[in-house]
């Protein structure tokens, strides 16, 4: 049974902590949604934060720096002055502290690590300005006058001191990027955050969230939409700042093979309060809870799928005209194909090539995995399918008919065919419209169904997808993460479509909701024998769901084959390196990877 009350935190000294909290609880009116929660957060040690969505791990952290809006706080979250030698005395209380008081925390003496870089980051200015802001914004930290007094000389003395200073800010932001492992620092400081990968766009975020050199840092979901081989630079780079800058690291994440991988200790948290914590290796070998056993039961793991749980594949490999199904059907035995199909994209730098000579076949029937690091062509060749982007040469079909970019009365029904899932719900889904509208939606645009029949399609979509039928009446705002996938799969379904396309839809749920959107699409798949092309940075889903597994690199397609042969004996370099990048979570296992890497 899950613990009625929080446990203590680990036995830490409290003057060794950076970051203490005792008995803290955040409340919007008189809705609470953490409780009790006690933690320490020590120099040169990783905590990791888990638990499934709306647990309270953002909202432990963000409400202490004044980031989750009217929150309501009590108990306490104690910020040490001296570190490791700090006393009580020399220490700041965040609950109450005022608004000028936490600014001159946040970024100084915390900084933070969002989930979405892209989002955190302004579009209209460039990365090196924005860096340098939070530098000149916490100058006085580094030994300025906070006076602003005019050093003596006058004007002239004045505009060199303030030309020497930004000259100064400049190098700072400068070896802050190279030391997160960004090598070509001036051309990342000109860029605009839409001008970076995922990747360095995170890594740009932690040089942000340190730049000040804070002595807690907090993590919050920092790896979730990246790909196996970025993320493990991002967790080296994470526990580097921990080992190497004596940082107190505050990791809030659902992926247990990411605590795994990095974290010294664990705090298990449901329904806003902490059910269990220690340390990693003890929680992970023997949990005492059985929420922390459902957790890590829940953990997808490479190889524990075989060759996947999907259809055996159908079709040939010829075009899609060229032959029936084996059952004797007129439907084509290829569901989408794309033949030496090439995307340059023209940009002020010269010519991009993003996907180059791809030649891929879905078969009617199939799940087809596709994987490979940020920026190797996955998403483009999604966006090729759907006809919403042009290639500069090559071909692409859709059951059968070629698919092309021009908004006529033919590519509308052929854009019917298909269905999209995408990785974020929330962003997917109209905040204000109704559940029912936007699964029904599709039925309005190209079947022109009355209302009537309309609402029990929507009725009959909502049962497929297991969601009551009074959901029909919800906005999405009142669904949980997994509920909204949900009802974004079902709108994919609503037109019974011949390729559904998942572009990393369970990458930003917690794994046992994850495991239920799995369990969902297989069954769907079995019943309506749709055929599938499934995007995922993560392998062992992959393997969960596909018969075949395509890898890309750079825009071209290293290895494909079915799932065993792939992903039990990659023939690649490149697919062996994806394979064990994937975490585990095993801290052992992760411990000896990350020993060998570094050794290497």
């Amino acid at each position: 049974m899950v613990a009625d009350s929080a446990p203590s935190p680990e036995t830490v000294p409290t003057d060794r902590a950076a970051l203490s909290y005792r008995d803290h609880s955040v409340s919007f009116g008189p809705k609470v949604i953490t409780r009790e929660v006690s933690f320490d957060l020590v120099p040169g040690r990783i905590l990791a934060l888990v638990g499934e969505s709306g647990s309270g791990k953002s909202v432990t952290a963000l409400a202490a720096l004044g980031l989750a809006g009217s929150a309501e706080q009590t108990g306490s979250v104690l910020l040490s002055s001296a570190g490791l030698t700090g006393t009580a005395a020399d220490s700041r209380e965040l609950v109450g502290l005022d608004p000028t008081g936490l600014r001159g925390v946040r970024g100084a003496e915390i900084g933070v690590v969002f989930q979405e870089p892209m989002s955190a980051f302004n579009p209209m200015f460039r990365l090196g300005h924005q860096i340098a802001e939070a530098v000149r914004a916490h100058r006085h930290r580094a030994g300025s006058s906070p006076g602003g007094a005019e050093p003596a000389g006058g004007a002239e003395a004045t505009a060199g001191a303030a030309s020497a200073a930004e000259t100064s800010v400049r190098d700072r932001v400068r070896a802050q990027l190279v030391k997160v492992g960004l090598d070509d620092p001036d051309r990342i400081m000109r860029a605009y955050p839409h001008q970076l990968s995922g990747g360095q766009l995170q890594r740009a975020m932690i040089a942000l969230a340190t730049v000040n050199a804070p002595r807690v840092l907090i993590a919050d979901e920092p790896t979730t939409a990246l790909d196996v081989t970025v993320q493990t630079g991002i967790l080296d780079l994470l526990r580097s700042q921990a080992t190497e800058e004596g940082q107190a690291v505050l990791l809030i994440t659902h992926d247990m093979g990411v605590v795994a991988d990095i974290a010294d200790e664990v705090a298990v948290m449901k329904n806003g309060r902490i059910v269990e914590q220690g340390k990693v290796d003890e929680l992970f070998s023997d949990p005492q809870e059985e929420y922390t056993r459902q957790l890590l039961a829940a953990v997808p793991r490479l190889g524990d799928f075989g060759s996947g749980r999907s259809k055996p594949e159908t079709g040939s490999s010829s075009a899609p005209d060229a032959s029936t199904a084996p059952d004797g059907s007129t439907a084509p035995a290829i569901a989408a194909e794309l033949r030496s199909a090439t995307v340059v994209h023209r940009s002020s730098a010269g010519p991009v090539t993003a996907i180059e000579g791809i030649d891929l076949q879905i078969p009617a029937g199939s799940i087809t995995g596709l994987v490979g690091e940020s920026g190797s062509g996955k998403s483009t060749i999604a966006t090729v399918l759907t006809g919403g982007q042009k290639l500069s040469s090559g071909q692409v079909f859709v059951d059968g008919q070629a698919v092309s970019t021009r908004p006529n009365r033919a590519q509308r029904r052929r854009r019917a065919d298909i269905g999209v899932v995408f990785q974020d719900p929330r962003g997917a889904l109209n905040p204000r419209r109704t559940i029912g509208s936007q699964i029904g939606e599709p039925l309005r645009v190209h079947r022109r169904l009355d209302s009537h029949t309309i609402d029990a399609r929507v009725a009959a979509l909502l049962d497929d997808v297991q969601l009551p039928g009074d959901f029909a009446e919800r906005y999405p705002h009142e669904l949980s993460g997994g509920q909204r996938q949900r009802v974004a799969i079902a709108r994919a379904l609503a037109l019974d479509p011949k390729l559904l396309i998942a572009d990393e839809p369970t990458s930003a749920l917690d794994v046992s909701v994850q495991r239920g959107v799995l369990r969902l699409l297989a069954e769907l798949h079995e019943v309506h024998d749709f055929a599938c092309l499934f995007i995922s940075h993560d392998l062992a889903v992959i393997e969960q769901l596909a018969s075949t597994v395509v890898v890309l690199r750079h825009g071209a397609i290293v290895e494909q084959g079915t799932s065993a042969q792939v992903l039990t004996a990659p023939q690649q370099a490149y697919t062996k390196e994806l394979i064990e990048s994937a975490p585990l979570p095993d801290p052992q296992i992760q411990a000896a990877r990350r020993a060998a890497r570094l050794a290497a």
